[in-house]
């Protein structure tokens, strides 16, 4: 089998690659930006009618797999690439599966948008660009979310287990700490949550997540 990955760690396409790297596949990486016209040739479209990075290509001996959706690619990975051995990123259990489905759409519908608006207009646009009144919008809302974050790591905590759907990382740890990690700036508002503050901090130190990041410097 051979598996594939279209985008760059500096996009979504991050969430995949990590997985990926967690682990530890042998997997094919095609930089394609999401500017300059790459996720819009024939080519491109022709495994993602919607022209957005990342997509997953696994070729397997039942035939091509074509997936996209950043989450749907990271949690496909771990399904069908990972072993549920209680080790791995992969859920061993329905009670870890359900946590991974809940976790991984949670953060998608409760904080995304808004975790991307407070980074564009704190951190990434120009400072001429940004527009601070949406990032503190923004920050407000979130503050909505990251309470109940707070409150089952609290929970998982009192039952021995550190990570969102068990004791070890696994990919629901993955998918929630991809979109959380670009809040690790914003301090008051992590000052506010300390388990979410660490739980990310943890997350991040992993030398998975750090290695898929470096490869938006090869990219």
């Amino acid at each position: 089998m051979a598996l594939t990955i279209h985008g760059i760690a500096a996009s979504r396409a991050l969430r995949p690659l990590w997985a990926a790297t967690e682990l530890g596949l042998d997997f094919c990486h095609v930089p394609t930006p999401y500017q300059g016209g790459a996720t819009r040739t024939p080519e491109f479209l022709a495994l993602n009618p919607n022209g957005h990075i990342p997509v997953v290509v696994d070729e397997r001996p039942e035939g091509e797999v074509v997936v996209w959706e950043s989450m749907a690619c990271a949690l496909y990975i771990a399904r069908h690439h990972g072993v549920a051995d209680g080790a791995s990123i992969t859920p061993v259990t329905p009670r870890e599966d359900a946590e991974v489905l809940r976790w991984s759409f949670w953060v998608m519908a409760e904080c995304e948008a808004d975790a991307l608006s407070w980074l564009m207009h704190r951190v990434v646009m120009p400072e001429a660009r940004r527009k601070p009144e949406l990032a503190d919008a923004a920050e407000r809302r979130l503050a909505v979310p990251l309470r109940v974050l707070e409150q089952h790591l609290a929970q998982q905590q009192a039952r021995g287990e550190a990570h969102l759907a068990a004791a070890r990382f696994t990919v629901a740890d993955l998918c929630v700490a991809s979109v959380l990690q670009w809040l690790r700036p914003a301090r008051e508002l992590m000052a506010a949550h300390p388990l979410t503050r660490d739980w990310v901090k943890d997350c991040v130190r992993r030398p998975a997540f750090q290695a898929a990041q470096a490869s938006r410097a090869a990219a």
